[in-house]
């Protein structure tokens, strides 16, 4: 069995509970959505933002690798990263890259469709490979990809559980959140 197996559930996971949490956020107003609820950024507009912040910056990181070494920096990116690599940069993790609900779902889902598309291409190789890269400070950095999607898909849950209790606060409950639920029966 590949390595790539949990990562593309992991991916699959991403979608399917980004889904779950524009359509539950999608029933409140723009004012509820923008509201501070003294969350580490903000509203739940404002966290939603910082996981598609995140995911753009590393997906940015992940475009420069290819099926064999690193590709040096301003090599073609990955295909299934080009367009995310024509996104603009975002300049801080608190960065509010869209006011309102409907543009920021656009973004998520061209991320999302990105990450599937890119995961499901990797190789084992692939995630054997380090990635160098400049943290948000510029701090040189060289760690192995598997661990680094680890950390990726481990950020998206981490604020989406954030997400998800700011919607429970507002009276909008998500239903079932667990990987589990995406995990297929063994039963013979």
């Amino acid at each position: 069995m590949s390595q790539n197996t949990n990562f593309k559930l992991m991916a699959d996971y991403n979608i399917w509970m980004n889904t779950k949490l524009y359509d539950a956020a999608a029933t409140l107003s723009a004012a509820e959505l923008a509201a501070d609820k003294g969350a580490f950024f903000g509203s739940i507009l404002g966290t939603l933002n910082h996981i598609v912040v995140a995911d753009t910056v590393w997906l940015q990181r992940f475009a420069r690798l290819s099926h064999t070494p690193l590709a040096p920096h301003g090599a073609e990116p990955h295909a299934a990263l080009a367009g995310v690599c024509q996104l603009p940069s975002p300049a801080s993790l608190s960065a509010l890259l869209f006011a309102n609900l409907t543009e920021l779902r656009q973004r998520r889902e061209l991320l999302d469709a990105a990450i599937s598309s890119w995961i499901a291409e990797l190789s084992d190789d692939d995630l054997a490979q380090n990635v160098q890269y400049g943290n948000m400070k510029g701090t040189p950095q060289c760690k192995p990809l598997d661990s680094l999607l680890l950390h990726f898909f481990n950020h998206q849950t981490h604020h989406r559980g954030q997400v998800s209790t700011l919607l429970f606060q507002a009276g909008v409950d998500i239903g079932e959140t667990d990987l589990r639920a995406l995990i297929p029966d063994k039963l013979n």
